[in-house]
């Protein structure tokens, strides 16, 4: 599933393609295709993400999206659809096409409205106020691990940045929520917010301080096809890129899990 960066490159591509503009808005595979009519012809108001969820904005509604774990959002030059497309919104030279999200409605702003108003606070977001989600968490008995995940906590974390972050704080990832020092929460915050702006800007995750990069240390760049240099994500087994530990991982509600024990001893 995407992480949150990825949500609000999305809402900033569909801004700088077509908002303000009068698209084609239709649905090849014809699930979205009532909606899609009554959309066709409109203008695109604009585009935002908030944390996995993104909100496409016209003035008979609002198309909420949501891609889930095989969903996807590509745009390129206008070009006939291929595969299954459930929404194309379009103009004379480019194409917006969803495959496979796991929702796409049209709804009303009151609806957009409830469909945040449960959702923690968003890093990427000017207006993410993080002492709702110190609220939260200083009071929850769940580990902190598991609530970096908890999209009613911070929404639009996912498990690279819970993973990434945890690690650079070198805090344990089950430390429960409530012996969490605000201190602590707060540097983890203030390490999203920047890792995960870094993320929009630069399309990929890289968590690696400038002193660990490859170029400093003389290791091999990471060699993964989800890309960025990250310090334990999916390096189970291998030496920690601090201490020469070996990263070790495990699963949490359900969610790999990867941690160094012997750095992340804080907590």
């Amino acid at each position: 599933m995407p992480e949150g960066h990825v949500l609000h490159r999305l809402a900033g591509a569909l801004d700088e393609h077509f908002a303000g503009r009068t698209v084609q808005v239709t649905s090849p595979q014809g699930r979205f295709a009532d909606s899609a009519a009554l959309l066709d012809g409109q203008p695109l108001l604009g585009a935002e993400a908030y944390g996995k969820h993104l909100f496409v904005d016209f003035e008979p509604g609002i198309v909420h999206i949501h891609l889930g774990l095989i969903g996807k959002l590509r745009i390129h030059p206008l070009a006939p659809p291929v595969g299954v497309v459930r929404l194309r919104i379009a103009d004379d030279s480019t194409a917006a096409d969803l495959h496979g999200p796991q929702h796409c409605a049209l709804i009303t702003r009151a609806e957009r409205d409830a469909a945040v108003a449960p959702l923690g606070p968003d890093p990427i977001r000017a207006d993410a106020d993080p002492e709702v989600a110190w609220q939260r968490i200083h009071r929850s008995g769940r580990s902190i691990g598991a609530l970096l995940m908890d999209q009613k906590i911070t929404a639009g974390v996912g498990n690279i940045y819970r993973a990434e972050v945890l690690f650079r704080q070198r805090i344990r990832p089950d430390r429960p929520g409530k012996l969490l020092r605000r201190a602590s929460w707060e540097a983890i915050w203030t390490d999203l917010v920047v890792l995960m702006a870094a993320g929009v800007r630069d399309g990929r995750i890289d968590t690696v301080r400038p002193e660990d990069a490859p170029e400093v240390t003389g290791r091999a760049p990471r060699d993964d096809p989800h890309g960025g240099e990250v310090y334990v994500y999916r390096r189970a087994g291998q030496p920690c890129l601090v201490c020469g530990s070996p990263v070790r991982s495990g699963t949490l509600e359900g969610r790999n899990l990867y941690w160094c024990a012997n750095c992340q001893r804080r907590g």
